[in-house]
């Protein structure tokens, strides 16, 4: 089949990046009937012996009006991605503490396979109208994007009116013109440890879908089922690390030092264990979060602690809303200029509260509060609530 042809001049936006902020984004300003790009270079190859996969896997169950409200929610629904009923805590003490997500309004929340719904995502864009282009964005100037091609390598130049930066903790757009506030010195080092399918586990402690959170000495340990396998995580400030993290002997070392982490870890096979990924795990927030030309969204604009448990959420939030703003800089009638200033208004206006709020509820979901006992180090750091 023949590539339909790009469109030649200046598209209406550019969107870089197609995770979930980049694909709403894209999917809302497409079905305003803008003529969207996004940009998007698909991700990297997964280490050798190591299948795909993507850490940002906690859906809560406030995604489901959103979801709807973006004509996404039967098509979401019906991909089958494993529920989520709630989470178990052992914060303060050694006591496991559950909350239910049965008494929530919107039901349970969702353990997500990443990589299949980022591209359920673009494919809605693609659906409303986007233009899917792998390429990475290297700069913006002006209303010029300087972008790399992935399958050739070429550098090229293209133009848009306006520029959606969702590229991540990178920034690429966001940080030439606004100021990065860092909130942490936190990362994550992750592994998954395969077995059985979800449908055919057996037994309790592999059967179990809610989240566990576990406190340690300088930071925690989280896991929780997934399609690939068992996800566990430790989450400790960077220059707190343990080095040897970074092989399967010592993450698996480290398991067992765990009082609850490791009953999930049943019948698991230690020798079994994959080579531990590393990945930043920092609060960070922008501001500005938009200017002339440009507007920021998902973790280019807000980057949340991960206990929290809101990264997906507010990437969805964030998309949904930055591409609402600049659909508004173009008013019905013909020939009218964009309105640069009512968009980084109407945006900013949303956001800043939006972060705060974020900010706070991050806080008080158990940063800093009840550390537990001898604990030292990243816990003095971490900031108290009010």
């Amino acid at each position: 089949m023949t590539a339909p042809p790009r469109p030649s001049g200046p598209v209406d936006a550019a969107v870089a990046g197609g995770g979930p902020a980049g694909a709403v984004a894209a999917l809302v300003l497409a079905a305003a009937g803008r003529r969207v790009l996004l940009l998007d270079p698909g991700g990297p190859s997964p280490p050798a012996g190591q299948d795909a996969f993507k850490i940002g896997e906690s859906l809560p169950p406030a995604a489901r009006p959103l979801l709807r409200d973006l004509g996404l929610l039967d098509r979401f629904l019906a991909a089958g991605h494993l529920p989520s009923t709630g989470t178990y805590a052992a914060w303060g003490s050694a006591a496991l503490h559950g909350r239910s997500h049965l008494f929530d309004p919107y039901g349970h929340g969702w353990h997500l396979d990443r990589l299949r719904f980022d591209a359920f995502l673009r494919d809605a864009a693609v659906a409303a109208g986007a233009e899917l282009r792998r390429a990475t964005v290297l700069a913006q100037t002006g209303d010029r994007l300087t972008v790399r091609e992935r399958d050739t390598g070429t550098v090229t130049d293209l133009h848009s009116r306006w520029t959606v930066d969702a590229t991540g903790r990178r920034c690429v757009i966001g940080r030439r013109y606004g100021r990065r506030h860092r909130q942490d010195r936190l990362l994550a080092a992750y592994a998954v440890f395969r077995g059985p399918r979800a449908a055919e586990r057996t037994q309790p402690q592999d059967a179990e879908v809610r989240t566990l959170v576990e406190a340690a000495p300088h930071g925690w340990w989280y896991t929780t089922l997934l399609p690939a396998g068992r996800l566990v995580a430790h989450l400790t400030d960077a220059d707190l690390a343990d080095p040897a993290l970074r092989t399967p002997q010592g993450f698996w070392r480290g398991i067992t030092h765990t009082e609850h982490v490791r009953q999930r870890l049943a019948g698991h096979d230690p020798a079994a264990t994959a080579v531990p990924r590393w990945t930043p795990a920092h609060g960070l927030r922008l501001s500005p979060a938009a200017g002339p030309g440009w507007v920021a969204a998902g973790d280019a604009a807000l980057a949340f602690d991960p206990l929290s448990s809101q990264g997906i959420l507010t990437a969805l939030h964030t998309g949904a809303r930055a591409g609402q703003a600049v659909r508004r800089a173009w008013p019905p009638r013909a020939g009218r200029p964009p309105r640069s200033p009512t968009t980084r208004r109407s945006w900013t206006a949303w956001r800043t509260p939006t972060g705060e709020t974020m900010r706070t509820r991050t806080t008080r979901n158990g940063v800093g509060l009840s550390a537990p006992s001898g604990s030292a180090g990243g816990w003095a750091r971490r900031p108290r609530p009010a």
